[in-house]
């Protein structure tokens, strides 16, 4: 299929043809809910437009335990509507939507208790497997089995032999999230969709009581744009109040903020051919391969500071530590952690104050004429809030619009992967390169991968890793500026790489190379060189301090003492 190559020129591009012509749908928030609204909005045929306030998925999209999963936990709520509607999902992606990026994963679930656990839990997992094969998206992945302590431990020697007593395990499915969100844009542009990252809607137009537009400020280049459209969807997460306040209104709803944090430690601290998922007195703890790393996670506790950069205390690290602990031969310490982010999950507020008690589940309000609100939801059903909220707007239009294509529509990089990835030690041999570092590629971009083998054929030096970052090619980098809309280093470094979470330097060593790599391609002086490196290398320090405050309050201060490179 076609693609759409995501830099300056089609930033700039874009924000002009948006102000020049009334949109059918404007999508407000470039998470992977207003990137999937945009892509379903585009493939119906309608006049789109998509506008971000920071980075694509610089918020909770980029922020999230990583996994596509259908919600096992939920199944012990007797929420079987919500669990079917994403084992669905899941299949849909992994099968046919985004096979490159969206990877079946394994997890272990230490039984603690004798006979009445093994069947009580059993019964959910085949239960879940059942759920799966049903909606005919299942066949991909191997049905869960049933281990004895002894089989449990050949799999996972890292679990201590008193943690339990035997074992069940089964098959989700995981992605790299901002990856997911950018190639989610990427699709959307290639099929219409105008879209501009670092755009920031400062209030929205009326006529009467219809909302008619939105005014935007460019954050880069500093203009004033008037966007028109007939229809406005709000999608920006835990900012939908927020965003809602802007026009004036009580919402019929509100989104409450819910703080998940992660730790990510070396592949070698935790000795296992599986993912672990371990209960906790609130939720569920998981323990999820990642290349050359585990990530553990989470924590769910409410979170009413900063909402763009919320921070990790102390204590929450001292919490998974202490929870992952409790079943591990050799223990992690502090020394072992290489990253840690924080996400905020954007949950429907009700009665509960518990915000582990709140609703996963999205709604969808028109709550003025030409305004749209979709808000709540879990990343993997996101195509189904997408479909939702573009079947609302579509009734404000006064014509007939298409139906919802989109689990039709494969994101770019999908075409062609499978035939790739079979012919990728030809690859290989034929580039130069390890087979492992092609495998890196196709996992990463799909068949967009030949894009990136065609800057190292054009200059062989980008064919190197990078210097305190060994698992990317300085390739990656350029692409990263050039392709896919990093316009700032801790793009590159945070979400278009994972290189600020999966080194213990936190991608200092390898900021500067980087930025003299994004240079040329965004035309960078020295002095702009010096400046990117700079703000990466406080926030960097910054998030540090965070992580050695005693709680929340403290936390927040100590990680907004690093001052944003974008001012909005």
């Amino acid at each position: 299929m076609r693609t759409t190559t995501l830099g300056p020129e089609q930033r700039a591009g874009s924000l002009a043809a948006m102000a020049e012509r009334e949109l059918d749908v404007l999508v407000v928030g470039g998470g992977v809910v207003g990137a999937g609204t945009a892509l379903d909005a585009a493939t119906r045929g309608l006049v789109t437009g998509l506008v971000e306030a920071r980075d694509w998925a610089s918020g909770t999209s980029s922020r999230s335990s990583k996994l596509i999963h259908g919600g096992l936990r939920y199944l012990e709520m007797l929420d079987f509507a919500l669990v079917r509607e994403a084992l669905k999902e899941r299949g849909l992606l992994l099968e046919r939507l985004a096979p490159h990026l969206v990877k079946p994963v394994p997890f272990l679930y230490p039984l603690q208790h004798k006979a009445w656990e093994r069947a009580y839990a059993g019964t959910g997992v085949a239960l879940y497997d059942v759920m799966s094969l049903a909606r005919g998206h299942g066949r991909g992945l191997p049905g869960h089995r049933h281990l004895t302590r002894r089989h449990a431990l050949r799999v996972a020697p890292c679990l201590r032999k008193d943690a339990l007593t035997g074992a069940l395990q089964y098959y989700d499915a995981q992605m790299d999230d901002a990856r997911y969100v950018a190639t989610l844009v990427r699709t959307a542009a290639a099929y219409g969709a105008e879209v501009a990252n670092r755009t920031r809607v400062t209030g929205f137009i009326r006529e009467g009581e219809r909302v008619v537009g939105a005014r935007v400020r460019d954050l880069e280049g500093g203009g004033e744009y008037e966007i028109r459209a007939q229809q406005i969807v709000n999608a920006t997460g835990v900012w939908t109040d927020d965003t809602q306040a802007m026009v004036g209104e009580r919402g019929q709803f509100h989104v409450k903020a819910s703080k998940g944090i992660h730790l990510v430690v070396p592949k070698d601290r935790i000795h296992s051919s599986t993912g672990l998922i371990l209960r906790t007195e609130k939720s569920v703890l998981f323990v999820i391969p990642w290349g050359r790393h585990w990530i553990v996670g989470t924590t769910d506790t409410e979170w009413s500071l900063d909402k763009a950069h919320p921070a990790a205390s102390s204590a929450d690290i001292d919490y998974l530590l202490e929870h992952v602990n409790s079943v591990l031969s050799v223990p992690l310490t502090r020394d072992d952690v290489e990253g840690v982010y924080a996400g905020l999950r954007p949950l429907l507020a009700g009665e509960s104050e518990a915000t582990s008690k709140l609703s996963r589940e999205h709604t969808v309000a028109h709550p003025v004429p030409g305004l749209v609100v979709v808000a709540g939801g879990k990343y993997t059903t996101y195509r189904v809030m997408a479909k939702d909220a573009v079947d609302a707007a579509v009734h404000g239009l006064d014509r007939r619009v298409a139906p919802c294509v989109t689990e039709e529509i494969p994101l770019v990089g999908a075409e062609g992967y499978r035939a790739l990835w079979n012919a990728r030690a030809q690859i290989a041999a034929r580039n130069g390169l390890h087979v492992v570092r092609v495998e890196h590629l196709l996992n990463r971009y799909g068949s967009l991968a030949e894009e990136v083998l065609a800057l190292i054929a054009e200059d062989p030096s980008l064919g190197a890793p990078l210097g305190g970052a060994e698992d990317y090619l300085r390739a990656e980098v350029v692409y990263a500026a050039g392709h896919e809309g990093a316009l700032h280093l801790d793009d590159v470094m945070t979400r278009r790489t994972r290189i600020s979470i999966e080194t213990f330097d936190r991608g200092t060593r390898s900021a500067r190379e980087v930025a003299d790599l994004m240079a040329p391609v965004l035309g960078w002086d020295a002095e702009r060189v010096d400046r990117e490196v700079e703000y990466y290398e406080k926030r960097v320090e910054a998030e540090r301090e965070s992580q050695r405050q005693p709680d929340d309050l403290t936390a927040d201060a100590a990680r907004l003492g690093a001052p944003d490179i974008v001012r909005s």
